[in-house]
């Protein structure tokens, strides 16, 4: 167990610990302000980069990948503590949150639950982090400006806040204005694009230290010990209330985190893994819940901090988390005068990037088709107007529905002519099967039942027809076709049979042939009604074409002499 820790660390490079610096530093503000629009105590935000960082980093095999609290994880959590009646202010609460989201995110990676994710469309995706930087946004209009808009909808708030330019406190608005400026004055400078945030913090807090202009601080809202993150226990009675919500941040982070592994390959050439990546992520937050830390998942934009600032292994994290509890310890009481107006501005700097990264996106969908569109339009809606559980939730069956209807718009059926030498041409559907021959139709689809009208409307008629075998060839097709499917296939044996003709399935693999046996359907087909695929791509259907050929023979050598039929 050790060696192969030891193995998976490898040993760490000079970028890694400047890395890891740079990390830890930016993760005060960050931590601060997406804590802040989560309506928690800022500290806990802190928190969160420093043993969910380390931990996370110990274990993912997505090596650059930083765990840490993001802006949708803080928002997602508070509006799950709100929607259970519970403080998120108070310790205990959080610590069960916490918890309970790390076992949830455990309990993934171990019973290998990351395809699931793969369920999320894009246009949902989208839809949502959209939705997100808007809450990002307007979580932060009393920081920035010294106007708080009435509790509505966040586009609601937007709009008031726009509307009320004149409320807007001078001293805040220009020091919220100031740390923007500042920030796009050090992105303009390569050396210090990645760290324009820490620039900008630092900058505009000491001008505000040397100018006194009165706004609120950090610590006005939490005091920030000079100690390593204490000790915090779960109440356990607040469990019960949780387990829905928890659900739901851990569905947040982690789709959060499921796109990290592909925008940030690893430098050693080993691929990631979904479902370690839980598991790391899960132990990550368990650990937090015990350390006065909130939610923890992967964040892309703490990621892209550590890789700019020249990352390399999996060190850039861990010495992230502790350079940050390091900084804490030392000069805790240094991060208490950060002006919450600077925070604001980062915070609005951070929520509008997040839309203009989106904007490729949001044009891709819009063009892609109408129903992912409206998918998109209707999480958006959904993620400023209503809790972010709730959104999430209409999220993942907007994204279930997609998958079904697109899955079901794909399903055909083509028919297959041999060519000789081996080959075969692909051609339309015939409308009616023509008498005393072996129509070749090829299944192209995922056995979803909802595929059933479909398919059923593109088949030919076999009515009219005498001695018409069908050859169905279903290799393509998922191995554990869905109970509608199998109906289906029972239901067209026994017509084909009644209007004296014959159905073969030809290339089914070891699961579906056993299904009908067990069904019945088997038996239904007829002997030789059933192929199995075998390794050469063709050859189950020429073997059942050829079953369908000497079955007509038989038939046609048992049929009365015409004047005998009369």
């Amino acid at each position: 167990m050790r060696t192969t820790l030891l193995k998976r660390l490898g040993r760490p490079t000079p970028s890694d610990v400047s890395s890891g610096l740079v990390t830890g530093l930016f993760s005060i503000p960050e931590g601060m302000a997406y804590a802040s629009i989560g309506g928690f105590n800022p500290v806990t935000g802190i928190y969160a980069g420093v043993w969910p960082t380390v931990a996370g980093s110990l274990f993912a095999r997505t090596v650059l990948m930083v765990t840490t609290l993001t802006s949708a994880i803080a928002l997602t959590a508070h509006s799950v503590l709100e929607d259970a009646k519970l403080d998120p202010t108070k310790a205990g609460n959080v610590a069960a949150l916490t918890l309970m989201v790390g076992a949830v995110m455990l309990l993934f990676g171990l019973l290998r639950l990351g395809v699931v994710l793969s369920f999320v469309s894009n246009a949902v995706m989208t839809g949502f982090s959209t939705g997100i930087a808007v809450q990002i946004i307007t979580g932060v209009l009393d920081d920035a400006t010294g106007y708080k808009p009435p509790e509505h909808n966040k586009l609601a708030d937007l709009g008031d806040w726009i509307g009320h330019f004149g409320s807007w406190q001078t001293a805040p608005t220009l020091v919220a204005l100031a740390t923007v400026c500042v920030y796009l004055a050090a992105h303009r400078v390569k050396r210090l694009e990645p760290v324009a945030l820490l620039v900008a913090l630092v900058v505009v807090t000491v001008a505000v230290g040397v100018l006194g202009t009165g706004v609120k601080l950090a610590k006005d809202i939490g005091t920030i010990p000079g100690a390593l993150p204490p000790v915090s226990l779960p109440d356990w009675s607040a469990m019960p209330h949780l387990w829905g919500g928890a659900l739901s941040v851990a569905l947040v982070a982690l789709a959060q985190a499921a796109g990290i592994g592909a925008s940030v390959p690893n430098p050693d050439g080993s691929r990631s893994d979904m479902n370690a990546d839980f598991r790391a992520q899960g132990l990550a937050n368990l650990g937090g819940g015990f350390t006065s830390a909130l939610p923890a998942g992967g964040s892309l934009s703490r990621t892209g901090v550590a890789v700019s600032a020249g990352a390399k292994t999996r060190w850039a994290g861990i010495f992230a988390g502790l350079w940050l509890a390091l900084i804490v310890l030392l000069f805790g009481s240094l991060a208490g005068r950060i002006p919450m107006p600077v925070i604001g501005g980062l915070i609005l700097v951070i929520g509008i990037e997040l839309i203009a990264g989106r904007r490729q996106d949001i044009l891709l969908v819009l063009r892609t088709s109408r129903l992912s569109a409206l998918a998109m339009v209707v999480t958006f809606l959904a993620t400023t107007q209503l809790p972010l559980q709730q959104a999430i939730i209409i999220g993942a069956v907007l994204s279930l529905l997609l998958y079904c209807v697109q899955a079901a718009r794909q399903s055909r059926l083509v028919a297959l002519t041999p060519a000789g030498d081996g080959d075969w041409t692909v051609g339309p559907v015939p409308p009616r099967l023509p008498s005393d021959q072996v129509t070749v139709l090829y299944y192209g689809g995922v056995n979803l039942f909802a595929e059933l009208p479909r398919i059923d409307a593109q088949r030919p008629d076999p009515h009219g027809s005498e001695r018409a075998v069908v050859v169905l060839a279903v290799r393509g097709a998922p191995d554990v076709p869905s109970s509608a499917v199998l109906k289906l296939l029972g239901r067209y044996a026994d017509e084909h049979r009644a209007c004296g003709g014959r159905l073969i399935v030809a290339g089914a693999g070891e699961a579906t042939a056993r299904l009908l046996e067990q069904t019945g359907v088997s038996a239904r087909l007829g002997e030789g009604g059933v192929v199995r695929s075998t390794p050469r791509l063709m050859e189950a259907v020429e073997q059942a074409v050829a079953e369908g050929h000497r079955w007509i023979a038989e038939q046609q050598a048992g049929r009365p002499a015409p004047e005998q039929q009369s």
